[in-house]
């Protein structure tokens, strides 16, 4: 692992809490600039994650591990026009285990925005094109800011 990623705030967290250790190493020609790291779980880190690694993944060397899910606070706003609407609204996320609770402060609120369209049914949000916000879902979680 790069420097750049084995100093990241995520991996600095797994580091203080106990979780993970690395061995300074020469890096592969893939990975650059030096130095490079061999990172592993120390045995803390392998009780904490053994129960969060899906079976199927407990013999790779990548996987993915949920930590949290975003929960709504609030709407803040909607904007309508006619069958189309802009809704603002405030979310944050929710620590679903050990990790989670570690990586993500909770109490932290952010700020969003995502197209609805109304069609017989219901109003539903408008997945990839958006129109008057121009922001699909992900889009708007992605590029969500923190409330001030």
């Amino acid at each position: 692992m790069s420097n750049k990623d084995y100093t990241s705030p995520e991996y600095l967290v797994l580091q203080h809490h106990g979780w993970i250790g690395a061995t300074n190493v020469a890096c592969p020609l893939s990975v650059q600039p030096p130095p490079c790291w061999d990172v592993v779980f120390t045995p803390l880190g392998v009780d904490v994650f053994r129960s969060l690694i899906p079976t199927q993944d407990s013999n790779k060397q990548l996987f993915n591990i949920p930590t949290a899910r975003r929960q709504m606070a609030e709407i803040t706003g909607i904007s309508k026009d006619g069958n189309f609407a802009d809704v603002e609204f405030v979310w944050r996320w929710e620590p679903i285990n050990e990790v989670g609770a570690a990586l993500y402060d909770g109490g932290t609120r952010y700020v969003a925005r995502v197209a609805f369209q109304h069609f017989d049914d219901g109003w539903r949000v408008l997945e990839g094109a958006a129109l008057r916000s121009n922001q699909n879902l992900n889009d708007a979680l992605k590029n969500s800011e923190p409330e001030r």
